[in-house]
């Protein structure tokens, strides 16, 4: 087996050319992960190469599959919900320490999944990007 490593260093723009790259050396799957963004690029750049995403967004509202039951097309993955669930887990949280003053959450504002996550966290929260 042989593994086609592509890095974009952090340079979003710089995923397109990636994806068409290895589109063109006819792989059997493409693996996309860091996020939406590029399995995005990937899906772009194929509708025939099977594309498997790791991601924290959400892949039916980021238009990444049709549905979590049949994703349709080339494209399926593993997804964390992030940011569906990050106020589930800051109310575990505050469970398992109720007492605890104050929660921080450091996040990379260059991700997609940020504005999705900013929204979906409690009023009050601290935060550092």
């Amino acid at each position: 087996m042989a593994i086609e490593y592509r890095w974009s260093e952090g340079r979003y723009d710089r995923l397109p050319a990636l994806a068409a790259d290895l589109v063109a050396r006819n792989l059997s799957v493409i693996v996309a992960g860091g996020g939406t963004v590029a399995a995005q690029a990937a899906k772009k750049a194929t509708s025939a190469t099977p594309i498997i995403f790791l991601g924290g967004g959400d892949p039916v509202e980021d238009r990444l599959i049709d549905s979590l039951n049949h994703p349709g097309g080339n494209i399926t993955g593993v997804n964390q919900f992030a940011s569906v669930l990050i106020t589930k887990r800051l109310e575990l949280l505050r469970e398992v320490v109720p007492k605890i003053p104050s929660i921080g959450v450091l996040t990379n504002p260059t991700n997609l999944t940020v504005s999705q996550i900013l929204v979906s966290v409690p009023s009050g929260a601290a935060w550092a990007t």
